[in-house]
């Protein structure tokens, strides 16, 4: 059998090779979307992932399992209303829904007119018949067909012969309109019973042609239908001899009288189904901790209607439409700040690897409180005398806000809250106080942690939203008459606690986002401002006037950083690190040179300058390959921007060859990029002026002043700073900030007199070590030990 220690390494062979399966996969999950291509594209793919998570998180997990209880079920264990609801009572509503149904008037159509238009129809009838009997046409099918036509109706061959032989047109028409205007005087209706069954629950009438209400009530009681009519024609006087005419002329006038009163069952079903969707749900409350039912008890009616009515106001009706309203309301929320941030706030520009962070974040975060969320549920049911409200106080819904501030800056944290605190509301049964709670609990979160410099400043930061929960939670349970109940003071002890709680998820997760995400904090940035740090003491070996001349920039920027209200502790940082660079080739450059010893004497100008240039593309590999950060690299890479290496493009161009006059100023340039932000323009500021500054021979102020005001005069003029945010008023607090410093760098030392010296036997007074060559301790063993004692004496120690 393998011992424990080979199980052991193979184990740990094992998870190593996971983990660094795993990092490829994140790693190229991350270059997927951290690459140049489409900008438009992969954040739209952020955003649809994005809701899309967040929309199976934010959904209550009753929306996704159903819960039903019959009568006659045994209850396994008590069940009280975990909040109040309204609960419909579906029978009574029903009920009166119905009753609203059957009290709608039924709508009729009514035609005024119809008489005259009976007239007018038989009139031109009439006149197509005298026109085919004038033109002695003998088609007699075809007058049917346009009598037909015309009365609006299928007239039998009988009736059309009829009519034909009727000599005196005119006293007939006459008779027709006496008949008609005696007929539609009354309104007339198909069915005189079936009309006053819908007259006892009462009519509307509309005028057909314009739609006007024109009657209802009492005003359309008097109605008669198709039997009287047939009464009233049959005992017309028509002027028509032949009986069998008479006959045939009557059937006609019988299809003709139609009624003038007709029921329009569409538009009575449209207000029948409006007058029902007025009718509001009957609902009857459950108050939260009611008792429904206790363990054991057998479910009753009510009972299971309370219980199904109660998980089912939280399963929804219709899962797919609430996910998709929630998914909608969630691509709003996280679209439109994002969209008005980036054109109107100056300082939010999250690149895609931002976005990227912010996703995961977002995700992450949700998924905690989710996670809150159900273990607060389970500690209600282990603790009841603890509402399981009240488990919310301890939830940390600052850390997201605290760890975008920490990761990015301010601008970005605001917006976080901003988006993030209704998600949260949503998510808990859309809660205003969880709203108001996470918002503010985020800014004072993201404010306490703006300069976190240590660890212990989050700590302090957790703190602060420790009191601002207080703060809000007991105006909270002064708002609800709750702050003198037995749950007050949990609550209070809840508030305080969360606030820590966000301190340590915050703390815990700051240095695994900086190491998978390669990101460089302040706290990071700490880490790297030690001047034990390998790189800076590999700097100091190699390349000691380099050294010092970064730590001098350091100084320099750090002030001016603080003057002009930039990042003082990335500007001194990357001001140690600008020129790592030099640490391949340190004595082709002038602070590391011996005195008499120039290698750029052998050297061509345009050879010179590519070593000179060199530097910088050999300082953003080291600073890569020791993982210095993207902005330490970025302000190594932009610290000398485009500026023109002076020196040796003069020295070409007077040049005594044929080629100095075809000299290209580009190849005595540096690549850039020009400083991008305030701290790297700092950076090439103060590089020069460090540099000029050893130039001077005579350090005075106001020499030092000129120099300084000169440098960056010509800076600026060179276009080499109109690429970061620095203002002239900036480059104004800027120059007085490197005076000040150069001034106290360069001060003249007071010419002490003799007897303020340490006079070892008569000899030359020992000023400084660097001063001073050491003598051998033969020499001066003796008189030290005289000095020695005589100082002792002078202390009061005797010997």
């Amino acid at each position: 059998m393998p011992s424990d220690t080979t199980k052991g390494g193979t184990e740990t062979k094992n998870a190593t090779l996971l983990a660094a399966r795993g990092r490829r996969l994140f790693n190229s999950f991350q270059d997927r979307f951290s690459g140049i291509g489409n900008r438009w594209l992969n954040e739209t793919i952020l955003l649809f992932l994005t809701a899309l998570l967040l929309t199976f998180l934010i959904i209550p997990s009753r929306h996704f399992h159903s819960m039903r209880y019959t009568a006659g079920d045994i209850a396994q264990t008590d069940i009280k209303a975990t909040q109040s609801y309204l609960l419909e009572d579906a029978a009574q509503t029903e009920k009166i829904r119905s009753d609203a149904e059957r009290s709608v008037p039924s709508v009729y159509m009514y035609q005024p007119a119809k008489a005259e238009e009976i007239k007018e129809r038989f009139s031109r009838a009439f006149s197509a018949i005298l026109d085919a009997r004038s033109k002695g046409e003998s088609d007699t099918e075809a007058l049917r067909g346009t009598v037909s036509g015309i009365l609006g109706f299928e007239v039998s061959p009988t009736e059309l012969s009829a009519l034909e032989k009727i000599r005196n047109f005119r006293a007939l028409l006459a008779e027709i309109g006496h008949l008609a205007e005696t007929v539609y005087k009354n309104k007339v209706v198909a069915d005189r019973t079936v009309y006053a069954v819908n007259r006892s629950r009462g009519v509307l009438l509309y005028d057909s042609t314009n739609g006007s209400l024109v009657g209802a009530g009492d005003a359309t009681t008097s109605a008669i239908d198709l039997k009287d009519v047939a009464g009233i024609i049959h005992g017309g006087r028509l002027p028509v001899a032949d009986p069998h005419h008479k006959g045939a002329i009557t059937a006609l006038l019988l299809k003709a009288f139609q009624p003038n009163l007709t029921p329009n069952p569409q538009a009575t079903e449209a207000k029948r189904r409006e007058a029902r969707n007025s009718i509001r749900p009957v609902v009857y409350q459950i108050k939260r901790g009611e008792m429904i039912v206790r363990e054991g008890e057998r479910i009753s009616e009510a009972q299971a209607l309370k219980l199904n009515k109660i998980f089912e106001v939280g399963h929804g009706v219709n899962r797919l439409l609430v996910g998709i309203g929630v998914f909608g309301l969630t691509l709003v929320l996280l679209s439109f700040p994002f969209r008005f941030a980036r054109k109107n706030i100056r300082k939010f520009k999250p690149t895609i690897k931002d976005m990227l962070l912010l996703s995961l974040l977002t995700v992450g975060f949700f998924l905690v409180l989710k996670i809150s969320y159900t273990v607060s549920t389970a500690m209600g049911i282990l603790f009841p005398r603890i509402d399981i409200e009240n488990y919310f106080y301890l939830f940390p819904f600052a850390a997201g806000a605290m760890l975008v501030r920490i990761i990015l800056n301010s601008e970005v944290a605001l917006v976080y809250c901003a988006v993030s605190a209704p998600l949260l509301g949503m998510m808990f049964n859309n809660s205003l106080p969880v709203v108001i709670y996470a918002l503010l609990g985020g800014i004072i979160g993201a404010h306490g942690v703006r300069q976190c410099q240590y660890r212990g400043t989050i700590y302090t930061a957790g703190l602060k939203v420790s009191v601002a929960n207080l703060a809000l939670a007991v105006p909270y349970q002064i708002l609800t008459d709750n702050l003198f109940t037995s749950q007050s003071l949990y609550i209070i002890i809840f508030a305080l606690v969360g606030g820590m709680v966000n301190a340590v998820i915050v703390a815990g997760t700051v240095p695994v986002i900086e190491n998978v995400f390669h990101y460089t904090t302040d706290i990071k940035l700490l880490e790297l401002a030690s001047l034990n740090s390998p790189v800076l003491r590999e700097l100091m070996i190699r390349a000691p006037g380099t050294y010092h001349h970064s730590i001098l920039v350091g100084t320099m920027v750090e002030a001016a950083a603080e003057a002009i209200h930039a990042n003082p502790l990335m500007a001194r940082v990357a001001a140690y690190y600008h020129d790592i660079g030099k640490i391949s080739k340190p004595l082709y450059f002038i602070e590391n040179m011996s005195s008499g010893e120039n290698r750029h004497d052998k050297l061509s100008p345009n050879m010179s300058a590519l070593i000179l240039i060199s530097h910088v593309k050999e300082g953003v590999e080291l600073a890569r390959e020791k993982r210095l950060g993207v902005p330490i690299i970025d302000i190594i890479r932009q610290h000398h921007g485009t500026a023109l290496i002076s020196y040796f493009y003069q020295k070409a161009k007077g040049g005594d060859d044929a080629d100095a006059k075809n000299i290209d100023e580009r190849d005595f340039r540096y690549p850039g990029p020009k400083p991008q932000t305030r701290e790297a323009g700092l950076v090439m500021l103060a590089d020069c002026v460090e540099a000029a500054s050893k130039t001077l021979t005579d350090p005075t102020p106001a020499r030092i002043q000129g120099m300084v005001q000169k440098i960056i005069n010509n800076i600026f003029i060179d276009g080499q700073l109109e690429e970061c945010e620095l203002t002239l008023k900036n480059l104004h607090d800027i120059a007085k900030s490197f005076n000040r410093i150069l001034s106290g760098i360069y001060h003249h030392r007071i010419d002490y007199p003799e007897p303020a010296f340490k006079v070892y036997g008569g000899k030359k007074p020992v000023e400084d070590s660097d001063r001073e060559q050491t003598k051998t301790a033969s020499n001066r063993g003796e008189e030290d030990k005289k000095s020695g004692a005589e100082d002792l004496k002078r202390l009061g120690i005797h010997r």
